[in-house]
């Protein structure tokens, strides 16, 4: 059987990687690891890493490492060239792939009123998800357009057991 993995880290674009490390520490309290850096297609063995995972037309980026409390990393990156480009819409959430990340907060009203303080969005009401339990959700969106939701306990507590409780809902 295999085992199950751990969650290590998530991927972010965007257009002022200065002002996502701010805002990462200051609104949702991540931890800096690593302070932006660049990283080139100038022949180097790092250059060599993001050129081949990038491709072709790669050739400079800004990269900063965060850490939530629980140790998920949270990789910040500022294309240079080609440019980080921020699209009109970033909640597709019918498009495939990823549409958000979800992070753990004690008061998530707390946390989503400063998320609107500084420049994101709330996109919900906070919702009590389950009749009998007060586990609550809201979906915001960070300045750059990544949506946030924030859930009120880990997410095993909100999910195990369950299906065994159709009542629930």
């Amino acid at each position: 059987m295999q085992q199950p993995m751990r969650m290590n880290h998530i991927g972010l674009s965007v257009p002022d990687i200065d002002a996502a490390v701010k805002w990462y520490v200051e609104v949702l309290g991540c931890f800096l690891l690593v302070p932006p850096t660049d990283a080139k297609n100038d022949g180097s063995h790092f250059g060599q890493v993001v050129k081949d995972i990038f491709g072709a037309r790669f050739e400079a980026v800004k990269m900063a490492h965060l850490s939530t409390a629980d140790g998920v990393g949270i990789e910040l990156f500022q294309f240079i060239e080609p440019k980080t480009e921020v699209p009109a819409n970033t909640f597709e959430y019918w498009r495939g792939g990823i549409f958000h990340f979800c992070l753990t907060a004690v008061d998530i009203e707390a946390v989503a009123e400063r998320i609107d303080a500084n420049g994101g969005k709330v996109l919900s009401k906070v919702w009590k998800l389950w009749k009998n339990k007060e586990y609550k959700a809201v979906y915001c969106q960070d300045p750059w357009g990544t949506i946030v939701e924030l859930c009120s306990r880990p997410y095993e507590q909100f999910w195990s057991n369950l299906a065994a409780h159709p009542e629930s809902f």
